[in-house]
C-alpha cells in the first residue's frame, strides 16, 4: 500500500487492527485525521509521525502486526535489521558525551558503509527531528532519524549502532539517560515503519538491554544483534 492519504478501511489495513478499534481512536481524538463529506481521512505522513511515538506503548503483538502491514522489498523481511547493520556500522565503545556529539559519532559510524552521499544533510537532519520531539525511549535506549527519508542522501538504508560508556541525557522520559543508540536511515516511510516495528520488538526480548550493555567489540555486538533478530524471526514461525 503507497497511498499518501489513508481511508478508515486503509488506515486499519496499514496498522494492522481492526477497523471498529481504529474508528474509536479517530472519534476520541486519538489518531489525527480529518473528515471530508462524511469520511475520514489520514495523511501518511501524519500518521508516521503519530505511530513514532505511540508504538513506544505498544505490546509485542501491536508490534508484530504493524511490521507485517509495512514489510519491505528492497531488504531482507524476516531479519530487517540484519540486513541493514554491519559489523562496519557499529561502535562500541561509542565516543560522545552529549546529545550533539552522539549524533554527529553515529553519522560518522553510519559512513562507513560508503553508503552516505551527504553527511552534513543527514545530520542536520536528525538533529531537527530531535528538536521536534526526542527519539529516547526508556530503559537507556534512543533511535534517532531523520524526521522524512532522505533518499538523495545516502544510498541503502542502513543502522548504525553506538554504545556510550555511560549514560547522556537525551530526552527519555522521567529524564532517564541514554547509553544505547540506534541510528536509523530508510530510504521510505514503509521501510522506516517496519524497523522500528522490529528494534521495538528486539528491545522486548527479556534480558536483551543489560545483555547488550556487557558486549565490549563491534564484532560481539553484531553477533548479539543477529541472534536478537533471528529470535523475534522464530517468534513468527
Amino acid at each position: 500500500m503507497s497511498h499518501e492519504v489513508f481511508s478508515l478501511e486503509e488506515l486499519a489495513l496499514y496498522l494492522g487492527r481492526d477497523r471498529r478499534d481504529i474508528e474509536k481512536l479517530v472519534n476520541r481524538g486519538r489518531i489525527p485525521g480529518r473528515k471530508v463529506g462524511n469520511q475520514w481521512q489520514f495523511h501518511q505522513v501524519e500518521i508516521t509521525r503519530w505511530l513514532e511515538q505511540e508504538m513506544r506503548e505498544y505490546s509485542t503483538s501491536e508490534l508484530r502486526s504493524l511490521e507485517r502491514t509495512n514489510r519491505s522489498d528492497d531488504f531482507c523481511s524476516t531479519l530487517p535489521v540484519t540486513a541493514l547493520l554491519s559489523i562496519e556500522t557499529i561502535q562500541v565503545p561509542l565516543e560522545a558525551r552529549n546529545k550533539r556529539s552522539v549524533l554527529e559519532a553515529l553519522v560518522e559510524v553510519a559512513g562507513r558503509s560508503r553508503q552516505i552521499w551527504s553527511p552534513c544533510e543527514i545530520l542536520k537532519a536528525v538533529q531537527q527531528r530531535e528538536e521536534i520531539f526526542a527519539t529516547a525511549y526508556a530503559g537507556g535506549v534512543a533511535i534517532p532519524h531523520p524526521r522524512n527519508p532522505l533518499p538523495d542522501a545516502h544510498g541503502e538504508s542502513i543502522i548504525a549502532f553506538g554504545r556510550t560508556s555511560s549514560g547522556i541525557p537525551f530526552g527519555a522520559p522521567h529524564g532517564g539517560l541514554s547509553d544505547l543508540f540506534f541510528l536509523v536511515l530508510c530510504r521510505d516511510s514503509k521501510s522506516h515503519l517496519q524497523i522500528l516495528a522490529r528494534l521495538g520488538r528486539i528491545l522486548q526480548l527479556r534480558g536483551f538491554l543489560n545483555a547488550l550493555r556487557e558486549v565490549d567489540d563491534a564484532e560481539t555486538a553484531y553477533e548479539f544483534l543477529k541472534n536478537a533478530d533471528e529470535e523475534v524471526a522464530n517468534q513468527d514461525r
